[in-house]
Formats: C-alpha cells, structure tokens, sequence
C-alpha cells in the first residue's frame, strides 16, 4: 500500500527552488574563485567606460558595514546567514507554488549562503564588480549581492501583486 510522504522534509517544490538557489551558489563561488586566480587583490582592470572588475574583500555588510571592527562581524553575519537561510526553505517548503514568492526567496537564499561561505572560509566576503559614473564607485559587489537585490526586488513585485488582488 502506497503511502503519501506527507511529512517529508524535502518535498519535489522545495527541491527545484534549492536546485535554484544551489545554481547561485555555484556561479557565485566559480565566479570568486575564477577573478581571484585573474585579479590581485586591490587590483582594477577596466571593462568599459563604466564597468570595472576589481579584487577587494569586505569583512562586513552591505555597504562595508561594521567591516572596521575587530573581527565579531564575521560570526555574526554568519549566524544571520545561518537563520535567515533555515528561515527561507521552511517558507520555500511551506509554499512552493507561489512562483515569484519562491523566486525571490531562492535568490536571496543562494546569495545568502554564497557570501556565507565566504565568511566561513576567509573571514570576508570576495568582491569583484565595480560600476562607477562620472568619478563615483557604487560600491564592490559581487553575483550573491546581485542575486540578492534582485531576490528583493521580486519579493516586493510578490507583496505589490498580492495586496493589489
């Protein structure tokens, strides 16, 4: 008799939104490891008029916040990361049918544990892409950044979607 795995941990929905998040985390990583081989740390080479690839490391947050303290900053970002992760696949399990929901989530959630592994494994995190106009550098970021914005960027089109049903 067939029973139905209704208490499973790992449910087919959950896994596809993993599988996206894992696909962040692996581009993120090949990235960071790839321009570290090509690139010397504190080192610019310019891409076009407005796009640079740059080695630096931030041992903070966005924005290098808190990367001027005495080295906490990297277990507590790792425990947030730690968190708000197992905070994300419980709502990716809970609701793996709401697809830009679970969009959003997956990218913040492989950039999340991208820039976790980075933390864990250096102490900061690998910076590589610089745009800058007229003079001013937005600040480095790199694919788990990215993957990140734009993972909150989909969730709040999620929020704007649902309150305007």
């Amino acid at each position: 008799m067939a029973r139905k795995n209704a208490g499973s941990v790992v449910t087919p929905g959950l896994m596809m939104w993993l599988g996206v998040a894992a696909i962040i985390v692996l581009l993120d990583q090949l990235s960071k490891i790839t321009l570290s081989r090509l690139i010397e740390y504190g080192h610019s080479e310019a891409v076009t008029s407005f796009f640079n690839l740059v080695m630096v490391y931030n041992k903070g947050a966005a924005f290098s916040f808190l990367a001027d303290q005495q080295g906490w900053q990297r277990y507590f970002f790792a425990v947030i990361s730690i968190a708000a992760s197992l905070l994300i696949v419980w709502m990716l399990r809970r609701n793996p049918a709401q697809k830009l929901f679970c969009w959003a989530l997956s990218l913040i959630l492989g950039g999340a544990i991208g820039n976790l592994i980075d933390r864990l494994a250096y102490g900061h995190v690998i910076d590589f892409l610089d745009v800058h106009i007229a003079g001013w550098h937005w600040p480095a970021f790199n694919i788990a950044d990215s993957a990140i914005t734009i993972g909150a960027v989909l969730f709040v089109l999620d929020e704007f979607r649902r309150v305007n049903r």
